[in-house]
Formats: C-alpha cells, sequence, structure tokens
C-alpha cells in the first residue's frame, strides 16, 4: 500500500469530510487524491492558523475536519488551538510531514523538526507518529473518534522515512 494512499483510505474510514491543506511536497500526492474526492470539502489555504479556524467554523457547521500541513506550520497555529481548540474543547485532526526528522536535506528544518513533538508534549495534545502505510491507516482511521473523545486535536506527525 502506497504511502499517501494509505492516509486517504484512513481519512475515509474516519469519516473526515472536510479538509483543509497548506502546500507540502511530501503532503502532494495526498492533497491530489483529496481534491478529486467529491465526498470531501478542500479548502486550499495559505497560513496554518487559518486554515485551523476555517476547521472550527466547519465542525460547528456538523462537519468532520482535518487540516494537512507541514509541521513547520505547527508554530504558527499555537495560538489559535489554545485559544480556540482548547478552550471550546474542539476536535481536529492534524495530518502533519514532520520535516526536520532523519534523512532531512534542508538543515533550516531541523529545529522545528525537534521541536514539533515537544511543542504537542506542552500544550497536551496527543500525536501519534506511525512508521509504516498499513499503522497510518489504521491511526487515522481512528483519530477522528480519538480527538471527539479527549475534545481535542490529535495529531499525526509522519516523519521523512515514512514517505
Amino acid at each position: 500500500m502506497d504511502s499517501s494512499e494509505a492516509i486517504y483510505q484512513g481519512i475515509k474510514s474516519a469519516g473526515i469530510d472536510f479538509i483543509v491543506s497548506v502546500p507540502c511536497i511530501n503532503l502532494g500526492k495526498l492533497l491530489e487524491i483529496v481534491e478529486k474526492d467529491p465526498e470531501i470539502k478542500h479548502v486550499p489555504v495559505t497560513r496554518e492558523e487559518e486554515g485551523i479556524g476555517i476547521c472550527a467554523g466547519a465542525y460547528l457547521g456538523g462537519r468532520k475536519t482535518a487540516i494537512l500541513m507541514q509541521n513547520s506550520g505547527l508554530g504558527n497555529c499555537v495560538n489559535a488551538l489554545g485559544s480556540l481548540y482548547q478552550l471550546f474543547s474542539l476536535p481536529l485532526v492534524m495530518i502533519m510531514s514532520h520535516r526536520g526528522t532523519e534523512g532531512e536535506p534542508i538543515i533550516g528544518q531541523v529545529p522545528m523538526g525537534k521541536a514539533t513533538p515537544k511543542v504537542l508534549k506542552a500544550m497536551e495534545l496527543k500525536y501519534f507518529n506511525p512508521k509504516t502505510p498499513k499503522e497510518a491507516r489504521v491511526i487515522v482511521a481512528n483519530s477522528w473518534e480519538k480527538s471527539v473523545q479527549k475534545e481535542s486535536p490529535v495529531s499525526i506527525l509522519l516523519d521523512i522515512s515514512y514517505w
């Protein structure tokens, strides 16, 4: 099973029907698949915190939401996650290409790559780090329910080695 296809199958199994995305090379194939799915409303945005707000509105309108982004955008979202999602106990699935991990060719990605799990832990946000497409499909498939149960965003970090 292809790595992008596994994430997509997990998204479909979870019933996620509203996705916001910020472009990322690792997520490119997945974004193409999502864009072609008529059952998923896909909204590309330019900044991650913009996507966080749009997902909140979509959730309040009855949608099951996710954001596809690079982990470097997590820093842009911290305030929106804390002051909106955590304050009002909203669910959200955050699927992140985890740049800056082993094998990263761009040295500028490494600091945020190391900081990402620490930021999520500091915010008390649950995250998963699947290593194989099979594992990722199962984690993504269960991610929406976990987020609803925890009344908080859930993140899935996909390291460079995953792709």
